[in-house]
């Protein structure tokens, strides 16, 4: 067809590739972020040998034609039938004005490609407009016209997708919509989806089995660069997010292809080369000295430490450097350039005192004494760039005075939110809980019927019911407050997950997310009993450790399996994007994952950061103390060391727990109570030096190893379990109700009333003799028992739960790490 715009309908103005200009807003376009195409190529499909017209080829028809088969396809019901014909002949009328010999000509003559919408042509008749913009739909629809992007998006239609549907006729299109039916998602997004297939399809020009991961690619990211579906430079959200894997299911996209479209425009890994380049080094040689460098330094280094060692190096070192002397040509610097440089260092872009003053410094250092080593073995490539190195020892005289210094700021830090954990944590486990039982009051009356929860009515007003699953919402008739309570009640359940997972568990924020089905063990002892292990993957330390789980630990993991095994039947199985190396994860059934794009995703360190924000922005309005505090994943791993540590566990324990490999590096995080800490280890040095014989690590004997085993028998107490370690005597002078170390067996919680009751006739007693002290006693033990109560109620309250351990053949568990 002349002037036809298959394959070019996307085209944006200026020269273009086939890859997408990351960097280009003269037109309009909003930049691409943090998001750009690297696992595939975005392109235009190629041109087809014949559009498809099923309806016949009306490039040239009359205006009586066209109607016709207008009317007759489209079937207008009753009275209706005229309004396709008037608007049908009011827009080729309108086309008819412009120059041309078939009507994708005139088209292209009317300028509306550009992106004005067809109803400007009505002028202020809106009512023109709409009739306008509907016989326009109706012939991209049957490929009378081929619009390019903008000029189809910039028109609004409230049926283009079944228009197009019925006119293709394609039962691989049919399959794609039943599909995309099923999807848990709302109507709207449903219909957005199918529309994104139909628009591309149209401004393409072809059918659905034509649309490669290329074509639907670039459909994505030219509606992204034009705002043409609300994005903005800020998102990362594309047009076709959910069609992408509902189309590589059902088999058009190949299975090399990324499974979703996120996977296919995250930028992933920078090459040295194009991570240097970044930084628009002026001077070429030290441009290529600096990408020879570090590529050979990147050998021994994680992607996370490369990016750490480019940024140090490029932009904090030779780029401020060219900044102070831009006719720098070597690394021989003058004093006075290398002054200005340390002065500079002090502070940050943005105006803030730098804290990390070493971690340049060291970097600089080891680059110049690398290339003097270097230049020994290969002075033909290294020793035209040897130089005295500029930074003395004089520089880093402080380093160990600033690493006491950044001690003492966590160390602060820590102190500064230990009183406030406990409250941190009883919120989160409070608003899951009041929130899980309004969710299942409203759960049990049906939409439009009221319901009394906690002396508040409440109104459940009903859903979409084209929503596949239909969110619970209620209306507090007080004050008239609409609480989308399903979507709140899952927010606060992971938030609670979070925080009660981090606390326990002493993890890092990557360790969290890394966290699946299969990290759940399990080791039974001879008698029988069951001890539940966690299996932490390497992160860190690229070591990985198992740890026992607590009771309440243990309790916030069956949880996070039972949600998933309510809502999916199991822990499905989803990939992760690790934002440290820029990496897609393989698919495991990871416990912490959330919903992204209509697919299930394992859940990032961001979104870890996020909840507890959120959490501690809740608390700022009740408790003024969190008004300038906030809880970073790693604050929860310093308590959690300075609990264990300060309960007594030693702390080569507590290292092999968190996964240190120096034990200076736990000392380090428990800097609360240091004398403490100091005094501790040094009595169980002196204890195990005396004690323990020389062979120490020889294997057990049959008496040892049933020793062991009988000190869990002796843990059992009437109201439950002690958790005190091995070998360690009762701390506390066997004053069970008020240790820590005990928990509470929901069976007897009966026990506990009883006991409340005795306590309450001493304390009643105590106070008529006048006996202060004992009166001050009893109110102790009377907290720590209604504490222990609550907790195992809170227990009893979420019942058995099957957990269905995945059995991993040929691995055997181990009761310590790393070793």
């Amino acid at each position: 067809m002349p002037g036809s715009k298959v394959g070019d309908s996307l085209r944006i103005k200026g020269p273009t590739t086939s890859r997408v200009r990351r960097h280009e807003n003269a037109d309009g376009r909003v930049p691409v972020g943090n998001f750009a195409p690297t696992a595939i190529i975005p392109a235009p499909p190629p041109r087809p040998n014949r559009s498809p017209r099923l309806l016949g080829d009306f490039a040239t028809a009359s205006v009586e034609e066209i109607t016709a088969v207008v009317v007759e396809h489209f079937r207008p019901s009753g009275s209706k039938t005229w309004k396709p014909q008037q608007e049908t002949r009011e827009f080729l009328g309108y086309l008819a004005g412009f120059p041309g010999d078939t009507w994708q000509e005139r088209w292209e003559a009317s300028s509306h490609d550009a992106g004005r919408p067809v109803g400007q042509a009505a002028g202020d008749n809106v009512a023109l407009r709409r009739r306008l913009s509907a016989a326009a739909g109706r012939a991209f629809a049957m490929r009378l016209i081929h619009p390019t992007l903008l000029g189809l998006r910039s028109n609004t239609f409230t049926r283009y997708a079944p228009w197009f549907r019925s006119v293709a006729n394609d039962p691989w299109l049919e399959e794609f919509c039943e599909r995309v039916d099923r999807l848990p998602v709302g109507a709207a997004r449903r219909g957005r989806t199918k529309s994104d297939v139909c628009y591309a399809l149209t401004v393409f020009g072809i059918d659905l089995d034509g649309l490669t991961p290329e074509a639907l690619l670039h459909y994505a990211v030219e509606c992204r660069a034009h705002a043409l579906a609300g994005e903005n430079a800020e998102s990362g959200t594309y047009s076709g997010t959910l069609a992408w894997p509902v189309l590589h299911e059902m088999g058009q996209f190949p299975a090399s292809a990324p499974k979703t479209l996120r996977a296919a425009v995250t930028r992933g890994q920078l090459s040295v080369e194009e991570a240097v380049d970044r930084h628009q080094i002026r001077n070429r040689e030290m441009r290529d000295l600096l990408v020879e460098y570090i590529s050979r330094r990147s050998a021994e280094l994680d992607y996370s430490t490369l990016r750490h060692l480019i940024n140090r190096l490029v932009k904090t070192f030779w780029k401020v450097i060219e900044e102070i002397n831009p006719s720098q040509a070597d690394l021989r610097l003058s004093e006075e350039t290398f002054t200005q440089w340390k002065e500079k260092l002090l502070v940050l872009p943005g105006g803030k005192p730098r804290l990390d003053m070493d971690g340049p410094l060291l970097a600089v250092r080891a680059l110049y004494l690398d290339l003097h080593t270097w230049s020994v073995a290969e002075p033909e490539r290294w020793a035209k760039w040897v130089a005295p190195c500029p930074v003395r020892d004089v520089d880093l005289r402080h380093f160990q005075l600033r690493r006491r210094r950044l001690q003492e700021r966590m160390a602060n830090r820590t102190r500064v939110r230990q009183p406030l954990l406990p409250i941190l944590s009883q919120h989160v486990n409070d608003s899951w809980h009041q929130l899980k039982t309004l969710l299942e009051a409203a759960r049990s009356v049906s939409p439009g019927e009221e319901f009394v929860h906690d002396d508040t009515t409440w109104l459940r007003v009903s859903c979409n019911p084209r929503h596949n699953r239909p969110p619970v919402r209620v209306v507090n008739r007080a004050t008239g407050e609409l609480v989308r309570l399903s979507w709140e009640e899952n927010a606060a359940f992971w938030q609670w997950a979070v925080v009660e997972t981090l606390r326990l568990a002493g993890l890092r924020a990557e360790e969290l997310t890394e966290l699946s089905h299969l990290s759940v063990r399990q080791y039974q002892r001879a008698n029988g009993e069951v001890v539940a292990l966690l299996v932490i993957s390497p992160s860190k330390s690229d070591r990985e450790r198992v740890i026992p789980m607590s009771a309440e630990l243990f309790h916030v993991i069956a949880q996070i399996i039972r949600r998933h095994r309510s809502e999916h039947g199991t822990v499905p199985v989803c990939v992760r994007y690790d934002l440290h190396e820029k990496v897609w994860s393989e698919e495991l059934p990871y416990l912490f994952q959330t919903i992204h794009g209509g697919t299930q995703r394992g859940m990032s360190t961001t979104t870890v950061w996020r909840m507890i924000r959120r959490a501690c922005k809740e608390l700022a309005a009740t408790h003024p103390e969190f008004a300038n505090v906030h809880f970073a994943p790693h604050d929860f791993r310093r308590l959690f060391a300075t609990e264990l540590v300060n309960n007594g566990l030693p702390i080569h324990i507590g290292a092999a727990l968190l996964g240190h490999l120096d034990i200076r590096t736990t000392r380090g995080y428990v800097a609360v109570f240091d004398e403490d800490v100091i005094s501790h280890y040094q009595q169980f040095l002196t204890r195990r030096r005396a004690e323990r014989p020389t062979t120490e690590y020889r294997e057990p004997t049959r008496e040892e190893w049933t020793d062991f085993q009988d000190h869990f028998d002796k843990r059992r107490v009437e109201l439950g379990s002690c958790g005190r370690p091995y070998g360690t005597p009762c701390a506390h002078e066997h004053a069970c109700i008020r240790c820590p170390m005990l928990s509470i067996d929901p069976k007897m919680l009966a026990r506990l009333n009883e006991l409340e009751e005795d306590l309450t006739a001493r304390r009643n007693r105590a106070i008529e003799e006048d006996w202060q002290g004992e009166v001050e006693g009893l109110d102790l033990t009377l907290t720590f028992l209604r504490g222990k109560r609550e907790q195992a109620r809170r227990f009893e309250r979420t019942g058995p739960v099957t957990l269905d351990v995945p059995v991993v053949p040929h691995q055997k568990p181990q009761l310590t790490g790393g070793r």
